[in-house]
């Protein structure tokens, strides 16, 4: 079944929020087999931006299993920020840096974000609940952050024209589009044609619990 804590801003879907930040139930369930794809594909030093980081709890806790890396996150929304910066606080993790405010569907490359390049992306339950103009916006950013061979991970539930569609994927996507009809799940192939647009070749597949996914990109 796909994990409910998608819409990160809605506290109806499970998010609580306290003075020491907020907290998505399924970040405890999907963490370690994210690591598990992150290791294999994230280099051993450098900076790794992370977009829409929501919480933050992903960010601490990646930072903690990272130590030789420098973990960037951000959101668009300030809230969320101010989450972030507190389970940063809270944790003590000395790699794991302020965050940004950085929103996907601002105009243009990512020149005004005014960050140095990283050597990896990573982002994690985005692309379903925002406008696909958002997916495209982060294409266009990330391809002109990542040097050649760099990876692009993102996680989340995706429609597979090769696979059985779940029966929890094809209600989530409903409920999604009840809330806002530009969101809802989308097809790994019309995300594999944005990224060859934007200089993407997508390396990796990977199936992950809750009828999730790992797509993983890299610069070509």
């Amino acid at each position: 079944m796909t994990e409910p804590e998608q819409p990160r801003t809605d506290r109806s879907s499970g998010e609580t929020g306290s003075e020491e930040g907020r907290h998505a139930p399924a970040t405890l369930r999907n963490r370690d087999a994210i690591v598990g794809v992150l290791q294999d594909i994230l280099p051993d030093s450098g900076m790794v931006l992370e977009i829409a980081s929501g919480t933050g709890e992903h960010a601490v806790y990646f930072g903690q299993k990272f130590p030789g890396l420098i973990w960037q996150p951000s959101d668009p929304d300030p809230e969320c920020c101010r989450s972030i910066e507190a389970w940063k606080n809270r944790a003590g993790v000395t790699n794991v840096r302020p965050p940004l405010q950085l929103d996907a569907l601002a105009d243009g490359d990512a020149a005004g974000w005014g960050i140095r390049k990283p050597v990896a992306i990573v982002c994690i339950n985005m692309v379903h609940i925002a406008p696909w103009e958002a997916t495209i916006g982060l294409f266009q950013k990330a391809a002109s952050l990542l040097e050649p061979g760099m990876p692009f991970m993102l996680y989340g539930p995706y429609f597979r024209g090769d696979a059985p569609t779940a029966q929890s994927n094809l209600d989530f996507d409903r409920s999604l589009k009840s809330r806002d009809l530009r969101w809802g799940i989308r097809e790994v192939e019309d995300m594999d044609a944005l990224a060859e647009k934007y200089g993407f070749t997508r390396v990796r597949l990977i199936d992950m619990p809750a009828n999730n996914l790992s797509l993983v990109y890299r610069r070509n």
